[in-house]
């Protein structure tokens, strides 16, 4: 079961690839600034998780009107997830977890997806200013979506 509405967001910094070299990302700068919607996928290069990230890229402008920074987050390297965000045009800001750390404090591991390995299960999160968790979702299996009009939704009360 993912972490529970009310509950404190578990701050983290992660890996990401930007034009000149990986940056840090840090939840707990968006504290007292801006909600966060936190999207974690299984893996890039495969067919749910890239119409997923296509589509969410298609409605940024839907988050960015609310006032809040979509973070999508995955297993895969850095170097993979850029590779991957170009090849399909995907505009959300991708974060490695690569040691696992972060989908282990959400409590969103999917054992041994597809017989490969850990990954992370499909979920969303919305963090409000205050770092506390807003909605929180894990879909029963990686290849349903979350449902995104009750993530604007709390979003839009964040």
């Amino acid at each position: 079961m993912p972490l529970a509405v009310g509950a404190k967001a578990p701050d983290f910094t992660l890996k990401s690839k930007a034009a000149d070299g990986l940056k840090d990302v840090k939840l707990s700068d968006n504290f007292g600034r801006r909600p966060t919607v936190l999207l974690f996928f299984p893996l890039a290069y495969t067919g749910v998780c890239t119409q997923e990230m296509c589509d969410q890229t298609a409605g940024l402008g839907d988050y960015e009107k609310l006032g809040a920074e979509v973070l999508a987050i995955s297993v895969d390297s850095p170097f993979a997830q850029e590779a991957w965000a170009k090849a399909n045009n995907i505009k959300i800001k991708l974060l490695s977890d690569l040691n696992k750390t972060v989908i282990k404090a959400y409590d969103v591991v999917f054992p041994m997806l597809a017989g490969v390995g850990d990954t992370a299960a499909r979920a969303a999160f919305v963090v409000g200013k205050d770092g506390t968790i807003k909605y929180a979702e894990q879909t029963p299996t990686p290849k349903d979506l979350p449902n995104f009009a009750a993530v604007k939704a709390a979003l839009a009360k964040a």
